[in-house]
This record gives C-alpha cells, structure tokens and sequence, in this order.
C-alpha cells in the first residue's frame, strides 16, 4: 500500500458551479481540513491517515485550486470570496451526510474555516487554524516588514491578468521560489504532494483562481469581515491556533491576543518548531497539539 494518504478515497463532490475533489477516509465525528497556498489537499499526507484511526476525514481542494472547479477572474472576485469558499466546503460536508463537523485549516484554508465559522457557526463544531491570524488584522497592520515578507499579498492582487501572464511563463520556478522563503532542501515536500502542487501550478486556470483568491482577499473579503466586526459576529466553538517558529506570525504578532478579540469560545494554542508548512514539516507536533483539543469532540 502506498504511504501517501493509505486507506484513503480519492472522488469528487458537485457543488454549485462545479465540482470539488477531495480525498476521504476513517470513521468516527466528521473531521474537514482545508489546505492553503499555493498546495492542494496533499498536504496533508502525514496528518490524516493519523486522524483517520478516530475520525472521518475529509480533504478537499478548495475551488480554485488543485483539481476542483476553478471560476474565470471577475472584476468584483466575489467567486473567490472566503464566504463562497465557505459555501462550497458547507455543501461537500452535507453531501457526505455531515451537518456539523470540526475543522482543521492551515494558510488560506484557514481564512475560508474562520468565514465559516462565523457564517456557519451550526456547522462548525471546532476550529483549528495553522499559521494565520484574521485577514482584516494582517492589512489593518500592514508595515513595510509585512510588505516585504508577505509581498505575494499585494503582488497577486494585482489586476487580472498581468500576475497571472508573468508566473504561467514559469510555474515551477514561480513555486520554488514561492515556497523557499524559509529554506527547504529538495526533499522538503514528499515527491507525490509536490507532483500535486506542481500540476495545478501549471494550469493558467489555477493562477487565475489562486489570484483572484487574494484579489478577494484585499476587498470583498476585507468589506463581510468589517461587516462581521461590526455586527459584533465572533467564533463561538473552541479555537486552537498554531504557528511556526520559523516562520513570520510570532514574530510580527501576538497571535493569541489578536484571536481572542474575534472568539466568544475556548482559545488555547502554541508556536511550534516548524516553518510555515507545520503540517509537513512538524507534523508530530502538530498532532500532539490536536489530541487534546479533539479530546470530547
């Protein structure tokens, strides 16, 4: 048997306007994880089949990217808003018969869980979301240390299509570089996950997805999460959050101070010693993490 993602299915979920694939395994409460960019749900490949031994996982491409339905850039990118995204994954877990299930997010996966979260709350029992913190803090905060470390927020918000030409004229070049700002050895990704990663690179349609995704992100984005602010909307079930000591979050942010401005619920996390790609590069780490907040779940 393989040792990327053993005993798991590999099938696709309609949803409105396409189809989402995902890979699915294990019985027990309903578990989604959400990946984030510039991967695909094999990122998980060293984290689910541990979960899958006591719970239902499930791991879909989020619309956009991997092998799921990818939209065409609009000028409003309301098809890649957090709320959309959101959507989609509500209808995936309906459709493989859970109505309410826990969720584990890294990176923009993150982003869409927290939407969901708040749009959602009946659906989401649990959140864990890796190396973030809310998107209105990032750009409510942004200083030239963030604009330097995190300038792809900025670069792949730029209007459609001139980001989109300039990485589609070197996908696999754009990914190296993309994900070596913590350094990495060649042998960093396992080669099935990078094989993945690579594949949906090389499709302009990912591109597009994956921009309009941070296109989102700069503005319809930003105007729900002001209006969730607003309206006094926060997290109601338990949060764990976890970042990478190597990485950007902990050092810029307290990262559970900002959370605890946007959850009503349990909050607990840690920095753990990893890089931006916790789940692959710590992924004990994070699994010791997981246990006990799963615990009772």
């Amino acid at each position: 048997m393989s040792s990327f993602f053993p005993g798991f299915t590999l099938t696709e979920i309609p949803v409105p306007g396409g189809h989402i694939r995902l890979r699915h395994a294990g019985s027990g409460p309903p578990l989604l994880l959400l990946h984030g960019n510039p991967q695909t749900h094999a990122m998980w490949h060293k984290v689910a089949p541990i979960l899958a031994a006591r719970f239902t996982v499930i791991c879909p491409d989020l619309r956009g990217y991997g092998g799921s339905f990818k939209p065409p850039a609009s000028a409003d990118h309301a098809a890649y808003s957090k709320r959309a995204m959101a959507g989609d994954m509500v209808t995936v877990m309906k459709a493989l018969g859970h109505r309410r299930f826990a969720v584990i997010a890294h990176d923009r996966g993150a982003r869409v869980a927290h939407r969901m979260a708040l749009d959602h709350p009946e659906a989401v029992a649990r959140l864990a979301v890796l190396d973030i913190i809310p998107t209105i803090e990032h750009f409510e905060r942004a200083d030239m240390a963030f604009g330097l470390g995190y300038y792809h927020w900025f670069w792949f918000a730029q209007p459609h299509p001139f980001p989109e030409t300039i990485i589609s004229a070197a996908p696999d070049a754009w990914f190296r570089a993309h994900t070596s700002r913590e350094a990495k050895d060649e042998t960093f990704f396992h080669p099935e996950a990078l094989a993945d990663y690579l594949a949906a690179a090389r499709q302009p349609d990912t591109i597009i997805g994956m921009c309009e995704d941070y296109r989102a992100a700069a503005t319809i984005d930003l105007a729900h999460d002001r209006e969730s602010r607003a309206a006094g909307q926060r997290i109601g079930c338990p949060l764990l959050v976890l970042w990478g000591s190597k990485g950007k979050i902990g050092v810029w942010y307290t990262p559970l101070a900002i959370w605890r401005r946007y959850t009503d619920g349990p909050l607990t996390g840690a920095e753990l010693p990893s890089g931006h790609y916790l789940a692959e590069e710590a992924p004990e780490s994070v699994l010791a993490r997981l246990e006990p907040f799963m615990d009772g779940y």
